[in-house]
């Protein structure tokens, strides 16, 4: 009995100290939770008719490995699990920052993440891969883009990437974890905006997988949206601004970022064509298709009929009198899809809109480099809590979790 009696007591007392641990461990990490969210800079439209969500920035997200560093950050998604998908451009670093990749070493640290991370919604790394060793060559040209731009992560966990540099007329498709499935376009070749197989530096991609067709925001050479066919991978259909065929011409030449600015005093808040930079293609939960105008500072919407005819909705202009770099970047929907995000550029700001009416409620975020503002704000995603995710290119280099706090 005593023997018997001692285990026991050296039991409960054994329990009790790791439920007492336990308790002070997570009371830990709520802490260090909470410690990691900082207010932001919101704007609240005087007499909008409700509030607009509450958001604060986890300043403490992702958490990457101690080495890794991550350049411009042109592509986000969010997957049917929460998790965060990321496309960055690993040539954007320059020498002095890859230390670890000098011969011989330079410094202490870093070296460059690969092009695609997956990270869990607690910003842990769960997948990497990207580039040209595993992705297919054409006539004697690795497909994978020179410089990636846009990215999408569709229902059946398939990752859509594009590219908008030298030559990069092309989308790929691979599987979760970089198996190649298939592309679209060509590198190094185009063929303007009425061609039914060539691309034109694509921006933005979204596959839409119950009706089968991947849309692109065909946009910094062309200037136009694509269709194909998912199941024939072949051509749909196409269309320019207000649902007629693609005018307006073709960019003369590469794009490169001095390009990014090029024409800010002609912005044309009801210009007949897309203007140079065609940044985004989404559908809304319900069916709208959301297409960026970022150099004439306008979304224009369109939806499909029950027979599949595409017809213009609207324009929506956001900041109308902005130049620079323009405002209309990106797009996002809480959600119940009640509200309508936009990603602003030139401002630093996600504009909120109630999605049924298009009301303006108001925005958040400034131009900066702290927690909860921008430096070339160029994505925008949410996931099924309602967090926000955003990226950043030029010399931003980096994304961001807002955290839906009310």
């Amino acid at each position: 009995m005593p023997a018997t009696s001692n285990t026991f007591s050296t039991s409960v007392k054994r329990t009790i100290k790791q439920c007492v641990f336990g308790i002070f461990a997570s009371s830990a990490a709520v802490s260090s939770f909470a410690d990691s969210l900082v207010n932001i800079e919101s704007y609240p439209e005087p007499g909008a008719s409700r509030p607009m969500p509450t958001f604060k920035v986890d300043a403490a997200w992702p958490t990457l490995p101690d080495t890794w560093l991550i350049g411009q950050v042109p592509g986000l998604a969010v997957d049917k699990q929460d998790n965060v998908w990321l496309l960055h451009r690993p040539n954007s670093l320059s020498g002095l920052d890859l230390a670890l990749e000098q011969s011989p070493k330079t410094g202490l640290c870093c070296e460059a993440a690969p092009h695609v991370l997956q990270l869990s919604p607690e910003g842990k790394v769960l997948n990497s891969w990207g580039g040209e060793s595993i992705s297919p060559k054409l006539n004697g040209v690795n497909q994978w883009p020179q410089t990636v731009h846009g990215l999408y992560v569709d229902d059946n966990n398939t990752v859509w990437v594009g590219g908008n540099g030298k030559g990069d007329h092309v989308v790929l498709n691979y599987t979760a974890d970089g198996k190649f499935i298939r592309q679209f376009g060509e590198r190094n070749n185009t063929d303007g905006n009425m061609s039914e197989s060539a691309l034109g530096n694509p921006a933005d991609i979204h596959h839409d997988t119950h009706t089968g067709e991947v849309i692109i925001a065909d946009g910094y050479i062309n200037k136009r949206i694509i269709g194909f066919d998912t199941n024939s991978n072949e051509f749909s259909r196409l269309w320019g601004a207000y649902g007629t065929a693609p005018g307006g011409g073709t960019r003369d030449g590469d794009f490169d970022v001095s390009q990014a600015t090029a024409g800010a005093d002609g912005i044309n808040l009801t210009a007949r064509n897309f203007g140079d930079i065609v940044h985004c293609v989404t559908k809304s939960p319900d069916g709208r298709i959301y297409v960026c105008d970022r150099r004439n500072n306008r979304l224009q919407i369109f939806k499909d009929d029950s027979e599949g005819n595409m017809t213009f909705v609207r324009d929506l202009v956001i900041s109308g009198e902005t130049m620079g770099l323009g405002t209309a970047t990106d797009v996002a929907f809480s959600p119940d899809n009640k509200y309508l995000y936009v990603a602003d550029m030139m401002n630093g700001r996600i504009w909120v809109l109630w999605h049924d009416t298009y009301e303006v409620l108001g925005s958040f975020g400034r131009n900066g480099r702290y927690a909860g503002q921008f430096t070339w704000l160029h994505s925008v995603v949410a996931d099924s809590k309602g967090n926000l995710y955003t990226s950043e290119v030029s010399t931003g280099r980096r994304v961001q979790k807002f955290v839906l706090v009310k």
